[in-house]
């Protein structure tokens, strides 16, 4: 691993790793978003962790068992590769939880579980709530935009990369800058931090 890489990257899920079906239920639905298995493999061959925080709401609305999401996130690993820990909030918008992102708690969750502090992960989304999460968690966050992500978000992200390819170069490559750090629950499942994005469509 080269100076100044991560120890771990914590990626969302929905219209980063995975397109955003919204309400899915279907593992084969699941269908990966452009590079990121190119993504996931680079990482790995550099040593660098990855782990997925996600805000499932479906879960709390009871549209989505858990069951189901063990299916659609075995369904993501057998198209990615394996992830060491994925985080998830089961929680609706006005639940006010502390794990929903853009509250830390998600990143927090996979940070423990990594046995890491935040300052020594990247968090990568499409969406500026997942920038700001990272933010307050105390960890470098790094967008990549999609066809939902709106221009003002763009604007505002401090680092940004064309495609998930892109950014995992500039991370491993030792060329992103972390942020001063400071450290949802873990789901007994493999591992799977809990504590569940909001946006019309799957991830409200």
């Amino acid at each position: 691993m080269r100076p100044g890489a991560p120890r771990a990257v914590l990626f969302d899920r929905d219209g980063t790793l995975v397109e955003d079906v919204p309400h899915n239920t279907d593992p084969a639905r699941v269908r990966l978003r452009p590079h990121a298995r190119e993504a996931l493999e680079a990482l790995r061959a550099a040593g660098v962790r990855a782990a997925v925080v996600t805000n499932q709401p479906d879960l709390g609305r009871g549209l989505l068992t858990l069951r189901q999401l063990e299916a659609l996130h075995a369904r993501m690993e057998e198209l990615l590769g394996p992830v060491e820990v994925t985080a998830v909030c089961p929680h609706r918008p006005e639940d006010g939880c502390r794990c929903r992102k853009p509250a830390p708690g998600l990143v927090h969750a996979a940070c423990r579980a990594l046995g890491l502090a935040p300052a020594e992960t990247v968090v990568v989304g499409d969406i500026g709530t997942d920038l700001l999460a990272a933010h307050r968690a105390g960890a470098p966050g790094l967008l990549v935009p999609n066809e939902a992500t709106r221009p003002e978000e763009t604007r505002a992200a401090s680092r940004a990369a064309a495609h998930l390819a892109g950014a995992v170069r500039t991370l491993i490559g030792g060329r992103y800058a972390p942020a001063p750090g400071r450290s949802a629950a873990v789901h007994p499942a493999s591992r799977r931090a809990g504590g569940a994005r909001s946006r019309p469509g799957g991830r409200a």
